[in-house]
């Protein structure tokens, strides 16, 4: 579970305005930081599967809301890929 700070430094980095917490950018940007850290705890516990199978959904929605945002508004698509630095 990511912190709350956590959770505001990640939507700080895609919001598209001062009160963005829902776009998709922002949603993208706060799973991406709930995916490093699952991604973390799997290093060190690595037969907890429950956890396991939570990084895949996740990765699912994520991959999901970044297929609507190419196909939606690809300036933007880029630009949270980029800021992100994940590999698409």
């Amino acid at each position: 579970m990511i912190s709350k700070d956590d959770k505001a430094k990640a939507i700080a980095l895609t919001q598209v305005s001062k009160d963005d917490v829902g776009s998709p950018q922002a949603q993208v940007s706060i799973l991406t930081a709930r995916i490093k850290e699952v991604t973390k705890h799997l290093k060190a516990n690595k037969h907890d599967f429950m956890a396991r199978r939570g990084l895949i959904q996740m990765v699912g929605k994520r991959k999901r809301l970044l297929k609507y945002l190419e196909r939606t508004d690809f300036e933007s698509y880029k630009a949270v890929v980029a800021a992100l630095g994940l590999r698409k």
